[in-house]
């Protein structure tokens, strides 16, 4: 009978390739041409209902984007339910579905550290790994091992290269406010109600000011302070903002998980 400690190793693996596979979806759903619109936010109203024993029922933003559409060229206007709210003026991606023709917020720029179709394939390996281990095939088992860590590096510093060659013009920003986000209510077992934080920042790009909330968050308050100045990255090619620049510290740990990956891959392939 297998020990239940072995089936827990195939857990990190199937995780992963479940998640991925999700983002797979999303980014072949929104990267069809004409699939998205870019649009500006004007204004966002919290609506919240209660049930009469005063439970929540209804949480969301209703969010009012401005955005030009392509076929007549003409400004339109579209409310959108989202979970977060967005500050006016922060520029946003409209996904039309093509069955029901409702708008959908998207993130805008995909900020992926690895790619989900690279995240399907190391959840697959991780898989392998923990079939291979509980075969006791270590060799496979290494030989997988070897290229997840090959993976690894070659998709740091291949992010780090792309960056580099959007040549990205860095922004300063100021934190001017902090969005509180409920993510789970008190309750018996639970404890105090949590809360995400988000920074809502501001920027100057072409002589206009514009507010952001940025993706980045923490699960602290004290983790952002109005006032302080944080980094953006405009992309001149994209036209759009960046949270993350090309990052040295991302290449230096890409090259050590390449070079860990090859020499692990040349001795293993060294004793077959």
């Amino acid at each position: 009978m297998t020990d239940f400690s072995q089936l827990l190793m195939y857990i990190p693996g199937i995780v992963i390739f479940l998640v991925a596979s999700g983002q797979v979806r999303e980014y072949l759903r929104t990267s069809k041409p004409d699939a998205t619109r870019k649009g500006t936010v004007k204004f966002s109203k919290h609506v919240t209902k209660n049930d009469k024993y005063g439970r929540q029922v209804f949480d969301f933003y209703e969010t009012t984007v401005e955005s030009v559409n392509p076929k007549t060229n003409k400004k339109e206007r579209h409310t959108v339910k989202s979970p977060v709210e967005y500050a006016a003026n922060q520029k946003v991606d409209l996904f039309f579905d093509k069955v029901t023709g409702e708008p959908v917020l998207t993130n805008g720029i995909n900020e992926w550290l690895f790619h989900p179709w690279l995240g399907m394939i190391g959840g697959a390996l991780l898989i392998l790994l923990a079939l291979f281990q509980t075969q006791g095939k270590e060799i496979y088992a290494m030989l997988c091992l070897s290229l997840i860590f090959i993976g690894i590096g070659v998709c740091m510093i291949a992010n780090f290269i792309f960056l580099k060659r959007k040549k990205l013009v860095q922004l300063q920003a100021e934190i001017v406010d902090i969005y509180e986000r409920q993510i789970s209510k008190e309750g018996r077992f639970s404890g105090g109600a949590r809360y995400t934080y988000y920074p809502i920042v501001r920027y100057e790009l072409d002589g206009n000011n514009t507010l952001r909330r940025c993706n980045v968050n923490s699960s602290r308050k004290d983790s952002f302070k109005i006032g302080d100045e944080v980094k953006l990255f405009f992309s001149p090619s994209e036209n759009n903002i960046r949270e993350k620049g090309a990052n040295v510290f991302i290449l230096i740990v890409g090259i050590v998980s390449l070079l860990c990956g090859l020499l692990a891959g040349i001795s293993i392939l060294s004793v077959l």
